[in-house]
């Protein structure tokens, strides 16, 4: 049995409850900015229809360790900012939290995504509204149940990255040996 295990059959032992992500975060839309406001090398990201910052800004408008889900363009992606950033009006945020770890919520939501992708309204520019979101029903273990979920999602997320650089340097490695063996001394064309 794992730590998460023993942690809800301590703490849960009739379940864990679920409640609709509206009624455990006031979900907020970020504030304009205009292009010409943006920077291509400041500080703080902005946040506004991708994944990706649009640029940079002197100001931010939410602290780091949020979640934000970008609601045009890109619509229905889920982000996690690890520093402090501007989410422009295209960019939904999680405030308040009751009872929810920010990360965690970031997990879930992720578990999410399929079905945020189908109520994704497909047109010139892909958007989706804050209803869809606020009617999600997000499992609310104890904190202490959600940390625990978290270091270990975490933890799984570096070895991915870890592995994910290994795996590059050694395919860059056999192109290499492939190239140079199969050469016999001759120069390949570019």
């Amino acid at each position: 049995m794992s730590k998460i295990d023993e942690l809800i059959k301590k703490h849960c032992p009739d379940g864990v409850e679920t409640k609709a992500l509206g009624d455990v975060s006031k979900i907020n839309r970020g504030v304009r900015v205009t292009r010409d406001m943006l920077t291509t090398d400041g500080k703080i990201p902005v946040y506004q229809n991708a994944l990706t910052p649009l640029g940079y800004f002197d100001k931010s408008n939410r602290k780091a360790y949020s979640t934000y889900l970008i609601g045009a363009g890109a619509a229905g992606k889920i982000g996690f900012s690890d520093v402090d950033f501007w989410a422009a009006d295209d960019c939904y945020t999680f405030d308040e939290l009751d009872n929810v770890n920010d990360k965690f919520l970031y997990y879930f939501l992720q578990t999410q995504q399929n079905y945020i992708d189908t109520r994704v309204r497909k047109g010139s520019i892909p958007r989706i509204s804050r209803d869809v979101f606020e009617k999600i029903q997000i499992p609310v273990p104890p904190l202490e149940i959600q940390e625990e979920i978290v270091k270990t999602l975490d933890a799984f997320t570096s070895l991915t990255a870890e592995l994910t650089a290994e795996l590059t340097a050694r395919r860059k490695q056999y192109e290499y040996y492939r190239d140079a063996l199969l050469s016999f001394g001759k120069v390949s064309p570019p």
